[in-house]
């Protein structure tokens, strides 16, 4: 560990839909903009810091300016029947159960769970669903830490959006470290474990150590992954907290045991790499020998530009990190005010990722994490006189599709997987008959036969 703690300087300070009023920062904006977001954030959830406010958010470029677009709700999230409906609900200064009932109907409309989470990703243990565990890839699982359940700050297009406005039948936690190992031990093929939330980085580090350490005495385990916004939205974590230096001789412990300690951080635009914090903290974790990952979606209104992604990836080599992943913006919540066009994806993708060097090459993408797995769009060549998406496997439910390639037709329109079809007139993808055995073995037995392991590695990742 390379240097001691100073004195804590600033402490984290939270603000939530009820100190909308109370954010300072905000005053200077129209009153209905803040009705608005007390509107929107009585259905999705909000949550900033004294961090973001002061060192992220230029204020002068509100309501334009990408960080707050980000981090704080708007209007347009909402469609206009669903906004008039809690509008009304809120002038009125109904009873809160009232307004919950309302923005249950909607939260349950807006798919709060992609991608086969809760049906094919929760595994069984002792004939029971696993609570907290979830297995979609052979060689991976994710644990959902009950007291990692939340984030130091909250992005707009999080698709574990479910997990904060308490919806608790949709909710993956558990307080069981014990459980985790049984199931790592009881499938020789997971090798790679992911703590992510919420955000694991949000607990003390006495709390965070009672979940890794047992994982340490697993010999089949050769990388631990932590998903992270703290680094972005909270780097004081690895520095400034009273507990900053112990958390770092946890990481430190974590590589001396002989695993591999990979931090995947989600960093949505470059200005979360640029104040001072960020690089201490960057230059602290890398320190213990740790390595971090940086992935995050492509988000319209925060990062749908070539030069943003290329000035990201760019700072994150010089910093010592590694570009991972470009995602897609999964197709949930407030899906119609953050998605952007496949084909308008991949050619910012494509144009950004010809400005870099290889260093910066490292990066995958644009990915799709849908139900069968990371889909990524690699071209789009025309074959036999038609235009086509070219389409991979990075990932997937069953392994011996992974890097195949396979083609949908061209759709300038198309925003997500389940909209693409087969290109020359197939019936159905290859994949999908044994997709659908999956699925109809799972509604069977209602466990997993088949390895129906989940994730695709975005903890707040």
């Amino acid at each position: 560990m390379a240097e001691t703690r100073a004195p804590q300087t600033n402490k984290l300070r939270v603000f939530q839909r009820k100190d909308i009023d109370n954010i300072p920062q905000l005053a200077a904006l129209p009153a209905s903009e803040r009705e608005a977001m007390k509107v929107v954030s009585a259905v999705l959830p909000f949550r900033v810091n004294n961090y973001v406010l002061e060192e992220l958010i230029d204020w002068n470029r509100v309501p334009d300016d990408p960080m707050y677009r980000l981090t704080f709700p708007h209007r347009e999230m909402l469609s206009d029947d669903d906004y008039r409906l809690v509008e009304a609900l809120v002038r009125e200064d109904a009873p809160a159960n009232v307004v919950q009932a309302a923005a249950r109907e909607i939260q349950t409309r807006l798919n709060p769970h992609p991608a086969g989470q809760i049906e094919l990703n929760v595994p069984v243990l002792d004939g029971h669903p696993a609570r907290g565990i979830q297995h979609k890839y052979a060689e991976t699982v994710l644990f959902f830490p009950t007291q990692g359940q939340t984030c130091h700050a909250y992005c707009t297009y999080c698709f574990r959006w479910p997990q904060f406005v308490g919806l608790d039948d949709l909710k993956f936690a558990s307080k069981e470290a014990g459980d985790l190992v049984r199931y790592v031990e009881a499938h020789p093929s997971v090798t790679s474990v992911l703590l992510t939330g919420g955000d694991p980085l949000v607990m003390r580090t006495a709390l965070l150590r009672r979940y890794i350490e047992p994982l340490l005495a697993v010999p089949q385990i050769a990388s631990i992954r932590l998903g992270t916004k703290s680094m972005a939205y909270w780097p004081a974590r690895f520095f400034d907290d009273n507990d900053a230096d112990d958390l770092l001789r946890l990481f430190e412990d974590v590589v001396a045991a002989g695993k591999n300690l990979a931090f995947m951080a989600h960093y949505s635009h470059p200005r979360e790499l640029s104040t001072p914090a960020a690089e201490r903290a960057m230059q602290r974790i890398l320190s213990t020998g740790a390595t971090v990952r940086c992935q995050a979606p492509l988000i319209r209104h925060v990062n749908d530009d070539a030069s943003v992604w290329e000035t990201m990836w760019r700072r994150q080599v010089r910093l010592g990190a590694i570009p991972y992943y470009m995602f897609i913006e999964r197709d949930t919540g407030a899906r119609h005010y953050f998605e952007v066009p496949l084909v308008r994806a991949y050619e910012i993708f494509r144009d950004a990722y010809s400005r870099v060097s290889g260093l910066a090459r490292t990066v995958r993408g644009p990915s799709m994490s849908a139900l069968p797995g990371k889909v990524a769009i690699d071209g789009i060549p025309e074959i036999l006189g038609r235009k086509v998406l070219a389409l991979r496997f990075l990932q997937a439910r069953d392994p011996s599709w992974v890097g195949r390639p396979f083609f949908a037709r061209f759709d300038p329109r198309a925003t997500w997987f389940d909209a693409l079809r087969p290109a020359f007139d197939e019936p159905e993808f290859f994949f999908q008959p044994s997709l659908e055995r999956m699925k109809r073995a799972r509604r069977t037995t209602g466990a997993s036969k088949h390895r129906l392991p989940m994730h695709d590695d975005v903890a707040c990742a």
